[in-house]
């Protein structure tokens, strides 16, 4: 058996093959290193049962997952699953790889990602090259999901949101200033908490106001992230992978097209092309 997995900070996506054929599948909570540690990972898998029941049958595993950007990350990461998967070999690589392996496969090509988080790389077509463009939900990931959602939550605690967008923002989350300050500053994880509202916007796309919100963050993102990508590997296919991007592909592709820009690529879920090249 083998497993291929990619996780960003909010959800990893599990495949388990035999024989070229998908013999199960599952989701669960995100395995970023920087936010989970080895202890919680362990009682994530163990909890459930799909895993459980394969875990001595999986000879290897493929494992792509957001924050396992340094040796270190990648180390712990391996270390934590092999104690699970005693009998698997495990591969564990960042999310700009497996994002770059779905969209180009051996092919060069430049690689955005707009999920959970954001970023951008030249993929060489064995590894995507090092930049200074992963700073995190801080102080990056300009146009994600966790930025859609810093954002949305600013103009409400400023009162800037639009009535009407204001009463469905409080029938949706039913959530105060001192409720979201206590959970954004004293609570683990708030990436995920800022995540966890970019629904909203999705379901409220339309709305004038939500829109331009929209296209300001897909500015900064193309500013930031492929501009500088692109002028310095002119020439290339651009692909953007994750929910973002899918999910709001009109936005993006018009966003773009005012830098003529031509997004070759729009691949909501990487899983799934991993899993054909890694079957292969």
């Amino acid at each position: 058996m083998i497993a291929v997995v990619y996780s960003g900070s909010k959800t990893a996506f599990w495949k388990i093959t035999q024989n070229g054929q998908v013999v199960a599948h599952c989701n669960t909570t995100g395995l970023n290193p920087c936010f989970v540690d080895p202890k919680t990972i362990l009682q994530i898998l163990n909890k459930k049962v799909v895993l459980v029941n394969n875990a001595e049958n999986i000879k290897k595993i493929y494992f792509f997952a957001a924050g396992a950007s340094s040796a270190d990350r990648k180390e712990e990461l391996a270390k934590t699953l092999s104690s699970f998967f005693k009998y698997s070999k495990v591969v564990v690589e960042n999310d700009m790889f497996g994002a770059a392996k779905a969209a180009c496969y051996n092919k060069p090509g430049i690689v955005g990602m707009l999920g959970s988080g954001a970023h951008c790389a030249y993929f060489d077509g064995k590894k995507p090259l090092n930049n200074n463009f992963g700073l995190g939900y801080i102080l990056g990931d300009e146009g994600s999901s966790n930025y859609f959602g810093k954002m949305i939550l600013r103009e409400f605690l400023s009162h800037k949101l639009p009535k009407d967008i204001e009463t469905k923002f409080l029938l949706t989350h039913n959530l105060d200033r001192p409720q979201i300050l206590e959970r954004i500053y004293n609570k683990p994880q708030a990436n995920i908490f800022l995540t966890s509202f970019f629904d909203f916007v999705t379901q409220n796309s339309k709305h004038e106001y939500i829109r331009k919100l929209i296209d300001e963050g897909f500015v900064k993102y193309i500013e930031t992230y492929i501009l500088p990508t692109v002028e310095k590997y002119p020439n290339k296919e651009l692909h953007i992978v994750g929910k973002v991007a899918a999910e709001l592909e009109d936005r993006l592709r018009l966003v773009a097209g005012k830098y003529n820009l031509e997004i070759k690529s729009i691949i909501k879920e990487p899983i799934q092309n991993l899993l054909k090249h890694y079957i292969n």
